[in-house]
């Protein structure tokens, strides 16, 4: 019996270690090798709860944040700001909306992980705009349907109605 308390025990402590020790994935079967992308996982080690859906998605449910390291060509609905999807805010790793997005479908004062270095800014919602700002200073300003570069290290988004 005092076998089988302490088998229980070791097993719980390997399980409990793997699970907080390396990031969630959306699907039993993803690939957990070195395909996923490099600021995909430094993203997921500074922002927790993040799940990787794929070698190049990763979404914090709880944030309502999206991380989508992009391929040189997307698909563009015409609802959208460049790639940026009808309804989010989001920033690029490059400028005029090039590069890594990282998407956001709520609004307020939102942080920017600062393994991603945000470029651009677009603003995908019929209204209000969205800043990017370093603490309280606002770089750049996006209208609704609109974007704008951004001149400096950006650390927040603040998203208004």
């Amino acid at each position: 019996m005092r076998r089988r308390g302490l088998l229980a025990a070791v097993v719980g402590g390997l399980l409990s270690i793997l699970m907080l020790g390396a990031p969630a994935f959306a699907d039993a079967g993803a690939d957990t090798g070195g395909s996923i992308d490099p600021l995909i996982l430094d993203v997921m080690a500074e922002v927790p709860g993040g799940v990787i859906v794929d070698a190049q998605h990763a979404v914090w449910p709880r944030l309502g944040m999206d991380l989508v390291v992009l391929e040189q060509r997307s698909a563009v609905s015409a609802a959208s700001v460049g790639s940026c999807a009808t309804g989010t805010v989001c920033v690029y790793t490059g400028s005029s909306l090039s590069g890594a997005k990282l998407s956001w479908s709520i609004c307020g004062i939102l942080s920017i992980p600062s393994s991603f270095s945000a470029k651009s800014i677009a603003d995908a919602r019929s209204a209000g705009y969205a800043q990017a700002r370093n603490n309280s200073t606002v770089l750049a300003t996006a209208p609704a349907g609109g974007w704008a570069n951004i001149a400096g290290t950006a650390t927040n988004v603040r998203c208004v109605f």
